[in-house]
């Protein structure tokens, strides 16, 4: 018997359908719109609808603000598996972007001091998006097939920079308020259409990072097939991920395109709206396993790319 319980934040994307098949549990971030606070996840919610809702209203001027999930959450909401005797793996978005997962390393001391016969296996996913959901799922098919959970954890944690994470963005003026562009380049970028290339980095602290530039959406869409043709191994025997931040037609021509190159089985979501409120709406990224991204952390990223308020040098949710 397998008595474990996989667990992730809600930045790893997961449609409700998969996760109540996969039985695996979302611990939720929110998001503050207006003074009041708002879950980016929950059962039963709309997501699709919620979240096309959110962006359309993030082009007409909304800003949002995120909290991290703090340790006392995490304590909370893995307490009642580990009362029933059973360990967890916790899979939280990247260190590199989120201060989430120091909380969750706290969260495991605490909860190994309550339950001092359970484990908890806190796995840094070096990603975001459905980066960190396609690995939750790997988790979920190990657990399935009967590993236990410190061979789970274990898999992960060595295999999570091979899960190849690729973004572009629609308009410049979101990263420009994260403070990671200036105004004059925003500016300028948005006159000459410029597109930034971002990726989720090699780094020993994991975080994205813009790699290159285009003009034109076009060609900043292409350049994600062009690492996927560059870098998925076996892109036929594995699901590839497309988030996407309320450009669904978008996302369904390059999943075609994709198709065209090898991939077969394709998951599409909305932008989770905790990340996606920092990259904003337009946004489109590509996950898929492939080569593993330490082997190229030697080549200097042209610029790092932390959330959300990287100007006061804080984290995603540093703020709450």
């Amino acid at each position: 018997m397998v008595d474990y319980e996989i667990f992730v934040d809600s930045s790893a994307n997961l449609p409700e359908r998969l996760v109540r098949e996969r039985n695996i549990r979302v611990i939720s971030y929110t998001i503050t719109v207006k003074g009041a606070q708002r879950v980016c996840f929950c059962e039963g919610m709309p997501f699709r609808e919620t979240a096309k809702a959110f962006y359309a209203d993030m082009r007409a001027g909304l800003e949002a603000k995120t909290s991290l999930i703090s340790e006392a959450r995490f304590v909370e909401e893995l307490s009642p598996s580990l009362k029933e005797g059973k360990d967890a793996v916790l899979i939280v978005i990247a260190s590199g972007i989120s201060g989430t997962y120091m909380q969750a390393c706290a969260a495991k001391k605490t909860l190994e001091k309550m339950f001092p016969a359970r484990k908890v296996y806190v796995v840094d996913s070096a990603n975001a998006s459905l980066g960190q959901g396609l690995l939750a799922l790997r988790a979920a098919d190990l657990r399935d097939g009967g590993a236990n959970a410190e061979a789970c954890a274990a898999w992960l944690n060595e295999n999570v920079y091979r899960m190849n994470s690729y973004v572009t963005v629609e308009d410049l003026k979101y990263l420009r308020r994260t403070g990671r562009i200036s105004l004059v380049s925003a500016v300028a970028g948005a006159i000459l259409g410029i597109k930034p290339l971002i990726r989720a980095d090699g780094g020993p602290l994991p975080k994205l990072s813009v790699y290159g530039k285009v003009r034109g959406r076009k060609k900043a869409v292409a350049a994600l097939v062009e690492m996927f043709d560059k870098l998925a191994d076996d892109p036929a025997d594995q699901l590839v991920g497309i988030a996407h931040a309320d450009c669904e037609e978008e996302a369904n021509a390059l999943a075609e395109t994709l198709r065209q190159h090898g991939a077969k089985d394709i998951l599409i979501e909305y932008y989770d709206l905790c990340t996606g409120s920092h990259i904003g709406p337009g946004t489109i990224a590509l996950f898929f396993m492939g080569k593993d991204r330490r082997a190229r952390a030697e080549k200097m990223e042209t610029n790092d790319f932390r959330l959300p308020v990287p100007a006061r040098n804080r984290p995603l949710g540093s703020e709450g």
